[in-house]
């Protein structure tokens, strides 16, 4: 049987993404070098680490059709939804929520209707066990044959996918930073960086929980530890999609100072934790420090820390 077509031939994604050193004098004046991974830049509808986790993901699937899940603002199904579109197979979204289903889609929720994606709206609770036997079996008894993606994209070939940002950092600095949501990000790209070099992992919601998931990423994609890695779990800003006045600032700032568009809820939080761990001394003169901008400035918009949602 022929093998299909791979996804890169078919979408040209542009990797590795360009690597761009930032003149900025808070990391400059502690002798630090502050560079851009513009992974944002590798596809405008499956931008960062959307391509690279989704993509071993959708070869497995086979043009099967995927089924997925995230919540109403999800980048994540956005890009599914756009990968189904492109490449020609069906996408169902399961959406954290059954209120939703009553009221008008938000623009997030609308770009995966237009782009054809099936959005299946359950409530809260089954979406917590989403990941147990009793859901999948229910949703596959309704949704028939369906490749299954966890939440984020985050599986084992996700963190598979992501070595490949890893190698393409490997030699380039000493640090290298991502903001976390569910871990595939870093701990795939832990485990494509070199010796001597570590990953940086800053998760943008509360929980505690965010290593855990790395191990067991790990230890589903490549038998165990892989690369050197932390996480440092200070800069939440209230939890997922949530932002402060000091936040907003900050970014706007570093909008200003270098003309990059500033994603709010993984990349500001990101950049802000950078700034304040070079201040701190966290890094030592010399040292060369990635940050890994993931998502493009037009994502759903954070929100204010204590707003109801």
């Amino acid at each position: 049987m022929n093998r299909p077509p791979r996804l890169d031939a078919l979408l040209r994604p542009r990797v590795p993404s360009p690597l761009r050193e930032a003149d900025d004098e808070r990391f400059a004046r502690h002798g630090v070098t502050l560079l851009l991974k513009r992974d944002d830049l590798i596809h405008p509808d499956l931008p960062g680490n959307k391509w690279r986790k989704l993509a071993l993901n959708l070869e497995a699937a086979g043009g099967r059709p995927v089924l997925t899940f995230g919540g109403a603002y999800s980048n994540h199904l956005r890009a599914t939804a756009a990968a189904g579109r492109l490449l020609g197979f069906p996408t169902i979204g399961v959406v954290r929520g059954d209120e939703l289903a009553h009221r008008p889609l938000n623009p997030s929720l609308a770009r995966c209707a237009a782009d054809g994606m099936r959005l299946h709206f359950v409530d809260r609770t089954t979406y917590r066990a989403k990941a147990s036997s009793e859901v999948l079996e229910g949703l596959l008894s309704l949704f028939g044959d369906v490749q299954v993606i966890p939440e984020g994209g985050s599986n084992a070939l996700a963190a598979q996918g992501c070595t490949a940002l890893g190698g393409e950092l490997a030699r380039e600095v000493e640090v290298a930073a991502v903001a976390c949501g569910t871990g595939g990000t870093l701990a795939g790209l832990a485990a494509g960086l070199g010796p001597g070099q570590q990953a940086l992992g800053v998760p943008v919601l509360r929980g505690g929980f965010l290593g855990r998931e790395v191990e067991r990423l790990q230890r589903e994609a490549f038998g165990g530890p892989a690369g050197t890695w932390s996480l440092d779990e200070r800069f939440s800003f209230g939890g997922y999609a949530r932002t402060t006045p000091e936040l907003e600032a900050f970014a706007a700032d570093f909008e200003d100072r270098h003309g990059l568009p500033v994603e709010r809820v993984y990349v500001a939080k990101l950049l802000f934790a950078l700034t304040a761990l070079t201040e701190e001394g966290a890094f030592p003169r010399g040292a060369r420090v990635a940050a890994v901008i993931t998502g493009a400035r037009d994502a759903p918009p954070a929100r204010t820390a204590g707003a109801h949602f």
